[in-house]
């Protein structure tokens, strides 16, 4: 196990430093253009449109075929079952996340939702603990990193993967390596199972957006900036749990807004 840990590890490594090496867009001369380039903090944009590109090949070819099928295929109770099995499985690294931020009511309510889904929702099937009032909690290492400081770093789109950053890429290995079920069942079999959770939440996750994807993709100018522009919008919203973004601050020589 420590030696997929240290392959893991390495694999990010690597792939941060060839995003680092690979094409930069350089920085325009015009003050009104530079302004526009530092606030989409895409230095990378030129790799990243190719990656976007190949994975856009890849969702047409395979990846949302497979989505309308399973959305055919499999009922919404179905669906919606699955959903919630795979959710149950990652929330003791929502916990520990919700831990190491300090968000204890977070972790309470996280605890309390594995245990009653666990057991009375029939090893997670079925979501009863939202009904009794424990709503499900967000909770990652990239989120994790934000809480204590650590800065974003530019924008990412990686293959498969999609829209990300430094510290979020980093933070999906992290909470891979600290899945309990791979260290409680080391080998061959719970690496298989893993990629199996990976392919079924992804296709999941597809087959949810396909009518809000294609809308996008049809009302969008520039399909790559909108979901660029979607995924950091709501990317915010989540390092928050959700919270408002803070208010900005005032200078003391300005006068308070009049209401």
């Amino acid at each position: 196990m420590l030696q997929d840990a240290s392959a893991t590890a390495a694999k990010i490594t690597v792939l941060l430093a060839a995003l680092a090496a690979g094409g930069c867009a350089t920085p325009p001369s015009d003050p009104a253009a530079r302004a526009e380039f530092e606030h989409t903090n895409d230095p990378f944009e030129p790799l990243n449109r190719k990656i976007f590109d190949v994975n856009q090949v890849l969702d047409r070819i395979l990846i949302k075929p497979i989505a309308v099928t399973y959305q055919a295929a499999v009922p919404e109770d179905g669906r919606t079952a699955i959903r919630n099995f795979l959710s149950n499985l990652h929330e003791p690294v929502v916990f520990a996340n919700n831990m190491l931020q300090g968000e204890f009511k977070r972790a309470h309510d996280t605890v309390g939702r594995f245990a009653m889904n666990s057991t009375l929702g029939v090893g997670g099937f079925f979501d009863l603990a939202t009904k009794a009032g424990l709503e499900k909690q967000s909770g990652d290492f990239g989120q994790t990193l934000y809480s204590w400081g650590v800065p974003e770093g530019p924008y990412l789109f990686l293959p498969i993967l999609g829209p990300s950053d430094p510290r979020d890429a980093i933070g999906y290995g992290v909470d891979s390596l600290a899945d309990p079920y791979g260290w409680a069942i080391p080998g061959s079999t719970i690496t298989n199972a893993d990629y199996g959770r990976f392919a079924i939440g992804g296709v999941d996750l597809r087959a949810q957006n396909i009518q809000t994807l294609d809308e996008v993709q049809r009302s969008a100018i520039d399909f790559y900036s909108e979901l660029r522009s979607l995924y950091r919008q709501h990317r915010a919203a989540e390092l928050r749990h959700g919270e408002p973004p803070p208010l900005p601050e005032l200078d003391e020589d300005e006068p308070a807004p009049k209401h």
